[in-house]
């Protein structure tokens, strides 16, 4: 037998094989993409659909125009905002007001969120000194506290934060907690059989084994801040969002009030993509998920 033989049978078999991979490989991108398609033109036309019988109803008056609006009007009201801005100034300087108060409450709520959810979860005795206070403020429900925040702090935007503050940290800190307590104890052992701290276990262990839980309580918080910011706006404030849907309920404008719903959906909706955006770059080594 030549020698020059054995290479070549040897490689033909792995060319062959590599094939039919690369084919399947192509089929299930293919249908992926058509998958993606499918899915986003549904969501479009289920859209235009709900739009389009609202619209219609309201016109034909089956149901009320008046209280209900109708989505022309309520896109009239969004592009007279945008034009000529509001009673209370321009539109940009009210969704500023808003995302700024909701941007700070988010990250305060956040951080305490984390740090007492990591260190509570790590230390035992201070989970069970400090676990039954925090279940009942946690049951309190944490809009009727919003009035309070106005009578101490004002209606400035401190009022306004320290609503969106304590909506968002319950969550996260109930994530991290479960998260911390969820390490996987083999980890936790190894890293002090190779002399590792209690800090270095904390921070090199605990929080990197928390994240995921982290990250899940962030798509929601944020929507909570929105809606705390939101809330102490409408009780009382100067300038914000809130303020134009308590001035449109007041003047009886009902697309005023449904346009400032879809400017807060529009800008929650940005801000999910920003946090899915920055999960999957943190999360590259985790498989993505199949449904879009």
């Amino acid at each position: 037998m030549s020698p020059d033989v054995l290479p070549e049978a040897q490689v033909a078999p792995t060319m062959a094989d590599s094939g039919p991979k690369t084919d399947r490989a192509h089929s299930r991108a293919r249908a992926a993409r058509r998958r993606r398609i499918v899915v986003g033109a549904s969501r479009v036309l289920l859209l235009v659909a709900v739009l389009g019988l609202w619209e219609v109803l309201s016109r034909a008056e089956v149901i009320d125009p008046f209280n209900f609006s109708m989505p022309s009007k309520i896109w009239d009201q969004i592009w007279t905002w945008v034009t000529h801005g509001t009673a209370l100034g321009s539109l940009g300087e009210q969704i500023w007001y808003t995302l700024y108060e909701a941007l700070l409450g988010w990250v305060v709520g956040v951080v305490a969120g984390v740090v007492f959810g990591i260190a509570l979860g790590r230390i035992t005795l201070l989970a069970d000194v400090l676990g039954p206070y925090i279940k009942v403020l946690n049951s309190i429900p944490r809009i009727v506290l919003a009035p309070i925040f106005v009578i101490w702090f004002g209606l400035g935007p401190a009022s306004k934060v320290a609503s969106a503050v304590v909506l968002v940290f319950f969550p996260v800190f109930f994530n991290a907690f479960q998260g911390a307590r969820e390490v996987d104890r083999n980890l936790v052992a190894n890293a002090r059989i190779l002399g590792a701290s209690d800090r270095r276990v904390t921070l090199q262990v605990v929080i990197p084994s928390a994240t995921s839980w982290i990250f899940t309580s962030l798509h929601v918080s944020f929507g909570f801040a929105l809606i705390g910011a939101i809330v102490g706006e409408y009780i009382g404030a100067t300038k914000g969002i809130g303020l134009l849907v308590a001035q449109s309920q007041g003047t009886f404008n009902a697309a005023g009030v449904y346009a400032a719903m879809v400017i807060l959906a529009v800008v929650a909706l940005l801000a999910e993509g920003l946090l899915t955006f920055a999960e999957r770059r943190i999360f590259r080594w985790k498989p993505t998920s199949s449904d879009g």
